[in-house]
């Protein structure tokens, strides 16, 4: 007897999370325009990055002047603004961006508990 389709899709989607590495940490970083409070944020949001998820993230820098819709469809009203859409919960901090321990800390990255590859 052959397996259902949907058996078959499942088992196939088990498999796939069963041989994933690791997740990835997609983040949002909404700035306003190219002031040095922007780029304090930026530098501040890469460093911890790079530390913390050592290339495992997708970081989207937003420019709100330039892309004023893409703002309003995330809801921002302050800037700088980073957003962590995955892994869920939506986690949102807002203002200052330049300590890596708020970040660290605002975001709930918790990178001890990471599977090695």
């Amino acid at each position: 007897m052959e397996p259902s389709t949907s058996n078959r899709a499942t088992v196939a989607f088990e498999k796939a999370l069963a041989t994933r590495c690791t997740e990835r940490h997609v983040l949002r970083l909404y700035v306003a325009g190219a002031c040095a409070r922007s780029q304090q944020a930026l530098l501040g949001v890469r460093r911890l990055c790079e530390a913390e998820l050592k290339g495992e993230y997708d970081l989207e820098v937003i420019d709100i002047y330039q892309q004023p819709l893409l703002a309003r469809a995330g809801q921002i009203v302050a800037t700088p603004t980073l957003v962590r859409e995955f892994p869920r919960p939506v986690r949102r901090l807002i203002g200052d961006l330049s300590s890596a321990t708020n970040l660290f800390v605002g975001m709930n990255l918790d990178t001890r508990g990471k599977r090695p590859r």
